[in-house]
């Protein structure tokens, strides 16, 4: 006789037999979000021409010269290098609009930029079986690739190029790949800038690097970040250059300039952009020693007056202590302070924790919550229960303080389908200045 099983809703089984529900015990949600990402639109001699890629420390040390189109000390890379001294994971726009790819009539280069001008290949009969051809492909002077083929229909595309199936073989010491152009890729083409912000709308990430100093670009990375952050909610801080009056807690301002020969002016966004996506939620960058690769000029922060005058306009600020070069004060531009919007809003560290604190409970809502529990008395403590658990991680690891679970809210909103959650947050901040009474007895 066939007998009843599987999992049960309601005790309405009719045939006789066992009926087992197995459900996960009940575990409150502590994870916090990584840090560590960099969203970065950027002119490129070479790489991915659509769309955005991601690349890693690790992808940048074995895989340079494939991804970038040079190997990882060139100077090339000094922004990239310095991009990851805090990165974790970038996810790259290459700015390109109109270029083209270098090519020969063996091959194309596999991407559009001046790095495909010194792409060549060589070829040349196969010592063993002289009915074959050696292809070589080289970068510069490093090989990159051989295949042994009868005809150019036999060779395979690699990492640099893509051969022409209808070519002829002939033996040559050296066939350059030609005309290769990176495109409008200049600092003043808001075009590139607008598309390549468009491609990384979809990614999430906790710095944006602004690398212009073109004043429409700057304001087309200011309005955009203002956007995301105010109107759709992705929670992240753009890092720019000498951006003007910005006044806002999302926008980080370097006032140094980069001075050392052939560096772009904004170089020191690179480093900045990287040190504030990957430093942890419950530290500061105030007084972090600047170990990038970019000279910095330090004749507007060398005096007291001079610091206390950028400061006060929400400047972030590398000066000199004594054979250093530190962050002045981990700060945003947000400087207009109300009842509502303390000082607080201008420390980088409070925002971080804030911006923590909105990505993970919409993580947490939306893979837990949303569409799957109901909103009744019990689906409102188990919310309420998470949140208070996630907040209290925060507190254990120094992050926020004097945080009340008792204070934490969970009720229904005007709605059937709404929940409204109220909460009291502090952020701890790291110490910066220290006052001390001295009494001589």
């Amino acid at each position: 006789m066939a007998l009843g099983g599987g999992p049960f809703l309601t005790q309405n089984k009719v045939l006789p037999g066992t009926y087992h529900n197995f459900i996960s015990a009940t575990r409150a949600f502590v994870n916090l979000s990584d840090r560590g990402y960099v969203g970065q639109p950027i002119a490129l001699d070479w790489g991915q021409d659509e769309g955005v890629f991601t690349v890693n420390l690790e992808d940048l040390q074995k895989d340079s010269l494939k991804i970038f189109g040079y190997d990882y000390t060139h100077q090339k890379l000094k922004g990239i290098r310095d991009l990851f001294k805090g990165a974790l994971t970038v996810f790259f726009a290459k700015l390109n609009l109109g270029g083209t790819a270098a090519e020969n009539d063996l091959a194309k280069a596999k991407y559009k930029g001046v790095r495909g001008n010194d792409i060549r290949l060589v070829v040349q009969p196969n010592v063993d079986e002289p009915t074959q051809f050696d292809v070589l492909t080289y970068i510069d002077t490093t090989l990159v690739d051989e295949q042994t083929v009868a005809t150019a229909a036999d060779l395979t595309a690699n990492d640099f190029v893509v051969f022409k199936a209808d070519a002829t073989l002939n033996a040559t010491v050296g066939m350059p790949l030609t005309g290769g152009s990176n495109g409008a890729t200049a600092l003043t083409a808001g075009t590139p800038h607008q598309m390549a912000l468009d491609d990384l709308e979809a990614f999430g990430f906790n710095t944006l690097g602004c690398l212009s100093l073109e004043p429409t670009i700057k304001s087309l990375y200011v309005e955009y970040t203002k956007r995301i952050r105010d109107v759709v909610g992705g929670k992240f801080q753009l890092v720019g250059h000498k951006l003007g009056k910005m006044d806002h807690e999302g926008i980080i301002d370097i006032q140094n300039d980069a001075i050392g020969d052939g560096e772009e002016v904004f170089g020191a966004v690179y480093w900045a952009t990287g040190v504030q996506a990957g430093v942890a939620v419950n530290k500061s960058n105030t007084n972090k020693t600047y170990t990038g690769e970019h000279t910095l000029d330090m004749t507007e922060t060398k005096t007291q007056s001079q610091l206390t005058a950028l400061l006060k306009a929400g400047k972030y600020v590398f000066h000199r202590v004594g054979e250093d070069i530190n962050v002045l004060e981990d700060v945003n531009t947000f400087v207009s302070f109300t009842v509502d919007k303390n000082e607080d809003f201008s420390m980088n560290q409070v925002i971080r924790v804030l911006d923590q604190i909105a990505i993970d409970t919409a993580q947490l809502f939306n893979s837990r919550y949303l569409g799957k529990v109901p909103n009744d008395q019990d689906g409102r403590i188990s919310l309420w229960s998470d949140i208070g658990a996630h907040r209290l991680e925060l507190q254990r690891i120094r992050a926020i303080q004097n945080y009340n679970k008792d204070e934490l809210t969970v009720e229904q909103g005007q709605s059937k389908k709404a929940v409204v959650v109220s909460e009291i947050v502090t952020p701890t901040i790291a110490m910066s200045q220290l006052y001390i009474t001295t009494e001589v007895a």
